[in-house]
């Protein structure tokens, strides 16, 4: 699965759940499953990004269906959220597609601000999380788990949430030297930007990198297919990640897999699969997908696994 509306949710289906497993489940409703249509998807991301751009006076596509927008200024000749929904409207008029629309003076907090978008139907697909608008800012940050807080993993959360941080707010109320002291410089940063605090630039970008790799040696040996499965979707989110932050997109999805070669009393196996895409992307769902069916393709039962791992590689700055 790599993607699920809101009612396949709640019916308890997962992010890169392998279709049979979906299939063996005892549903309380029915449901409908397509295939995937990769160049479908990437026509209509070109559509919608050129509306965007078109629109806007400083962009920066994050992903296949995500785009940061600059709007310093726009307050002197429209409110901004009037201007997030005639970009909505413009969208749904000139492609058909419905989005969402997260207005903050931060690209954290206009993250949160999408998130958001999807809980509070009653705002029509555009929150704006303004000065002005300090409690709504607080009732949000409130609300949000910090699993959702951009740029804060799964493994992350669970540390968070063994201080008894569980929220975006508590999060934003955390002490920075602490976070800085005890996480990373990036945590601080992300802190300091859900306190309004503008840290990532629009065009920020570090040295592109030539391959990601994404890894992890298991404490217990993995021997059953769906928590290999589980592992691998991990990483391959975790890559997808780096790769956007890298601003680059990808061709080529490895996953490899390897037992203990200091076991001696047990059979050795070690593979690896590549998978080409048909086009570049940085989405998680296409590499999610490219990981799964490359693991496929090197899982052999009857062994006890200590590493594995997803690589992207052939990159590029564009979709095309």
């Amino acid at each position: 699965m790599i993607a699920r509306s809101p009612e396949a949710k709640a019916l308890g289906i997962r992010m890169g759940q392998p279709w049979f497993q979906v299939r063996q489940m005892r549903l309380e409703k029915k449901i409908h499953v397509f295939s995937s249509n990769y160049a479908l998807y990437h026509s209509m991301s070109q559509r919608v990004m050129a509306v965007l751009e078109s629109l806007s006076p400083a962009v920066e596509p994050y992903s296949i269906d995500e785009m940061f927008i600059d709007l310093r200024g726009i307050n002197h000749c429209i409110s901004p959220e009037f201007f997030g929904h005639q970009l909505r409207e413009q969208v749904k008029s000139w492609t058909g597609l419905t989005m969402g629309v997260g207005i903050a003076p931060t690209k954290t907090l206009a993250k949160s601000a999408q998130w958001a978008t999807k809980q509070w139907p009653q705002f029509s697909g555009v929150v704006a999380l303004t000065a002005e608008n300090r409690n709504r800012i607080l009732k949000l940050l409130g609300l949000q788990p910090v699993g959702e807080v951009w740029g804060v993993g799964h493994r992350l959360t669970e540390k968070l949430n063994a201080l008894g941080i569980n929220t975006a707010l508590q999060l934003a109320q955390a002490n920075t030297a602490f976070i800085r002291k005890n996480f990373s410089v990036i945590l601080e940063r992300t802190v300091r930007e859900l306190n309004g605090e503008s840290c990532i630039s629009l065009e920020e970008a570090p040295p592109a990198k030539q391959q990601i790799v994404c890894s992890r040696s298991f404490g217990e040996r993995i021997t059953d297919k769906d928590a290999m499965h589980q592992a691998v979707v991990q990483y391959a989110e975790r890559a997808a990640e780096k790769l956007r932050g890298e601003r680059q997109y990808c061709r080529q999805v490895t996953t490899f897999v390897r037992t203990s070669p200091f076991a001696v009393k047990e059979p050795c196996y070690s593979n690896a699969a590549v998978e080409k895409l048909p086009l570049p992307t940085q989405d998680s769902r296409d590499i999610i997908a490219a990981a799964c069916r490359a693991l496929n393709h090197v899982w052999r039962e009857g062994y006890r696994y200590m590493k594995a791992g997803v690589m992207l590689a052939d990159f590029s700055h564009h979709r095309v």
